[in-house]
């Protein structure tokens, strides 16, 4: 998938440093103060080193500009829907790179992540985003998610 700006290709061992630079990015907005930042992000970090180092199954692509800069990035696993148990896929991670937003990369990232699982006979495809995340879920929306399930927190503490 292409557009004149950049185009999208499966990432590779040259792209490890862009894609973990850009993990941050996954909690650049309000987090809520119950959590630690680094939590929406380094989980993800580490799904991404064990799948170059082929020990997760993954779908990893990376749009790149015509001098082959990263401008985002994405991450799907397949797995069973959690309630029908029909094939599916999870984006574990989206971003894009604060200079590439409003080109149209998150939109690209995340229509070739779902053609990618289609193809691999995904029948839908899930994703989480804290509900303060606004910006997000408007992306997730225009694209067609629903969302379908509220989940509910209570820390314990004190």
């Amino acid at each position: 998938m292409s557009d004149e700006n950049f185009r999208i290709t499966t990432a590779d061992e040259t792209h490890r440093h862009a894609v973990l630079a850009l993990m941050p990015r996954l909690a650049d907005y309000d987090v809520p103060d119950t959590r630690n930042p680094l939590h929406l992000w380094e989980e993800d970090a580490k799904m991404f080193e064990r799948w170059l180092e082929g020990k997760e199954e993954c779908l990893v692509h990376v749009a790149v500009d015509s001098a082959g800069k990263v401008l985002g990035f994405s991450m799907v696993r397949l797995r069973e829907e959690l309630l029908s148990h029909e094939p599916s896929a999870h984006l574990e991670a989206i971003a894009v790179d604060k200079d590439a937003e409003g080109m149209g990369v998150g939109k690209a990232l995340l229509t070739n992540a779902e053609k990618s699982a289609r193809a691999l006979g995904a029948l839908s495809m899930t994703l989480h985003v804290f509900a303060v995340n606004t910006r997000a879920r408007a992306v997730y929306e225009r694209a067609g998610y629903d969302g379908e399930l509220m989940r509910y927190i209570k820390h314990l503490d004190g």
